[in-house]
């Protein structure tokens, strides 16, 4: 067994650990699959059947990595290695005729969902208007993933959308049934329900799976709890590795106190903890303990590194969003320069919208990137779709842009009217606008016609304002309730800043003008794959990778941490992981950025630094920040020739409502909150005072 001699002393002692539940601690770095891997091959050696092993984890990536990770250290082994979702398709397929399904059983994909939810709706005669199709699909999910009974949906769905999508749903599975098909959430649910209704089938699997590894544990949502711990129940072999600090995925019903409570579902578990980082230098790990020590609920991991305190975290703070992407372009190229390549370079943001800045910058110095888990900015389908419309409004003979919104948003537009209307333009040799005689898409031609009319008279802003408004794109959109369906909205609204700035810069509001400025950059986008890439993407793409130097932009109260999480149970702890996880992917150096004046979606937003900044010891940080005299609370603070003193309630574009802060040792600022009152606020934002 040489492979223990490349094991630290907790990483050993968790290998070695055979019978009995087994919690591990396992930071960020610490070298988890490793840990995984070595303890498949060890149970092997140690003479348990390969089969009885069954090792979980979320990605087929990660599954993928293990089982070539397991190959190398021993010669046949016929262990599972998969993702819990390929476990409960082998389960089903053993089962389907218990689970009332036949042999042929088919999975629906998440369109196929949607299909069925709109061809459900229309039987029930419920319209999309009322309630979104995707709404509805991210309600079916949750019922299915929190296992809730029909009396807990009746008890809990209390709201007339609720109560339309808990009737659809019923519907909605009936359907399933009945065409012998299931859908992705139903190979967790399925198999869980199998287990707690056939408990001979149940005892099968135990005695199968003997020896249990899950991977991820703290991001192991309410169905995939109780698969664990129904196949754990009789010989009580489980080895679970996670890291409460890393668990980001809330949004997707992911329930962190699973790991918490795992000494309370095991009480003779035991605990490793792997604190040894073999990524970062000391200095990144420092920082990543002095921010993530602020979170309540969470297991003390302090991590620590030997490979070499490394240089100090550099925090660059620039007056405006603008100046903060030339700043990270200029440290940049000075890396280049150094010797470092551009696929050791990442750029994390909180939101898509966020990219955007950062491509324009990119690409006007030729340096090649990729955006990690999202379109480029001008290839998003939404993005595309309000060009076009702003294209046929400057360009009425304009085929392709017409074609492509006549029915987005969805008018009931079909592709034998556009078939029709290709037929007159060709046998006329007119365009298709000008085919349009009747139907729904007159009443689509005369909207066209009045934007074109109020363009003459609005600024660029004003028409995309108009434009999102009485297309129905805002409308339909705003509708659905998703994540996805929220990004696509913030991009939209990031479209305004684009606007914004082209006036700025050029003074012109010509429509046409500005579509021939985005087009020459959009056609720029049109990315090529290469080895030597710069790296963009959000926090939470970010889990999982490294890269040697990471730049964190944006770093403001209302961006990171997020506003939505202002007003959340336990909102805060989890951007704080959030940022954890952002400093724990770099190896050598790491920038944390932010701008005191940054125009998002279309308008001025005055941000303070970001909490997590100020949780940081000084002492590793190099900073641009000039020291200026400290301001007493009740001196005055002027903005705009206004003077306003500390704890006046002022007024603002972006926030609307908001207070002027001062404390004894802060520069007065001024905080704006537009979703809540100022006093829950100011009850959030941790060290600021509020005045007389």
């Amino acid at each position: 067994m040489e492979y223990l001699d490349n094991l630290n002393k907790e990483q050993k002692e968790a290998v070695m650990h055979v019978d009995g539940p087994c919690l591990v601690v396992a930071g960020a770095g610490s070298g988890k699959t490793k840990v995984l891997t070595t303890r498949i091959a060890y149970l092997i050696d140690k003479g348990i059947y390969s089969s009885h092993i069954l090792a979980i984890t979320f990605t087929n990536k990660a599954a993928k990595e293990m089982k070539e990770r397991v190959g190398k250290l021993v010669d046949d082994s016929y262990a599972f290695v998969g993702t819990f979702h390929s476990f409960g398709l082998r389960i089903i397929k053993e089962n389907y005729e218990k689970l009332g399904l036949s042999k042929n059983f088919t999975i629906m994909d998440s369109d196929d969902v949607l299909t069925i939810i709109k061809k459900t709706m229309k039987e029930l005669e419920i319209d999309p208007k009322e309630i979104s199709p995707s709404y509805v699909r991210n309600r079916i999910s949750f019922i299915k993933n929190e296992m809730l009974s029909e009396n807990e949906i009746t008890k809990y769905f209390l709201s007339d959308v609720e109560k339309k999508a808990a009737s659809i749903y019923f519907a909605y599975e009936k359907t399933l049934k009945k065409n012998n098909v299931i859908d992705f959430d139903d190979l967790l649910k399925l198999p869980v329900e199998l287990f707690i209704k056939n408990k001979d089938i149940l005892d099968l699997y135990q005695e199968k799976y003997r020896y249990i590894l899950v991977d991820e544990y703290q991001d192991t949502n309410e169905v995939q709890y109780k698969l664990i711990k129904l196949l754990a129940g009789k010989y009580r072999n489980i080895f679970v590795v996670g890291d409460q600090n890393q668990a980001i995925y809330g949004f997707r019903q992911a329930n962190y106190k699973n790991i918490l409570n795992f000494e309370k579902d095991y009480q003779d578990a035991k605990v490793i903890v792997l604190n040894q980082n073999y990524r970062s230098t000391t200095t990144i790990l420092n920082v990543a303990n002095s921010v993530i020590k602020n979170n309540i609920e969470r297991k003390e991991v302090n991590l620590y590194s030997e490979l070499g305190e490394g240089v100090k975290v550099k925090y660059l703070r620039s007056n405006d969003g603008l100046q903060e992407a030339n700043i990270v372009i200029n440290e940049i190229k000075n890396l280049l320069e150094s010797g470092y390549q551009k696929k050791d370079i990442a750029i994390f943001y909180r939101t898509n919208a966020q990219s955007r800045i950062y491509e324009e910058a990119l690409l006007k110095n030729n340096l090649a990137y990729k955006v990690v888990g999202s379109f480029y900015f001008y290839k998003r389908k939404e993005i595309k779709d309000l060009i076009s419309y702003l294209k046929l409004i400057a360009n009425h003979d304009d085929d392709i842009s017409l074609e492509r919104v006549i029915n987005e948003p969805k008018r009931g537009i079909g592709l034998k009217t556009i078939l029709n209307l290709y037929e007159v333009s060709r046998k006329e040799n007119i365009s298709l606008f000008e085919a349009i005689k009747s139907g729904k898409e007159l009443e689509f031609k005369n909207m066209i016609l009045e934007l074109t009319e109020s363009s003459l008279n609005l600024s660029l802003t004003e028409l995309i304002d108009l434009v999102l408004e009485k297309s129905g794109m805002k409308d339909a959109i705003s509708k659905e309730h998703t994540l996805e369906a929220d990004i696509r909205l913030e991009n939209l609204m990031e479209f305004r800043s684009i606007t914004e700035n082209y006036q700025n810069i050029t003074g012109s509001v010509n429509l046409q003008d500005f579509l021939d400025e985005v087009s020459l950059i959009a056609d720029v986008t049109e990315h090529r794959e290469e080895d030597d890439e710069i790296t963009l993407m959000t926090f939470h793409s970010a889990k999982g990778l490294e890269f040697k130097v990471v730049f964190m932009v944006g770093m403001e109260e209302g961006i990171m941490p997020h506003i939505n999480s202002f007003d959340e149970k336990n909102g805060i702890e989890e951007e704080r992981r959030l940022c954890y996880v952002g400093i724990t992917r770099a190896k050598e150096r790491l920038y944390i950025t932010n701008a005191k004046l940054r125009m998002l979606y279309g308008k001025d937003m005055l941000n303070p630094p970001s909490r997590f900044i100020g949780e940081i010891d000084p002492k590793y940080l190099e900073s641009n920040v000039v020291e200026e005299k400290k301001i007493a609370k009740n001196e005055f603070y002027n903005e705009k020739d206004e003077e306003y003193k500390s704890g006046d309630i002022v007024t603002h574009l972006t926030y609307g409502r908001g207070v002027v802060i001062a404390s004894e040792d802060r520069f007065v600022s001024v905080a704006f909150n537009k979703r809540f009152g100022i006093k829950k606020f100011l009850k959030n934002y941790k060290g600021l005072k509020k005045g007389k």
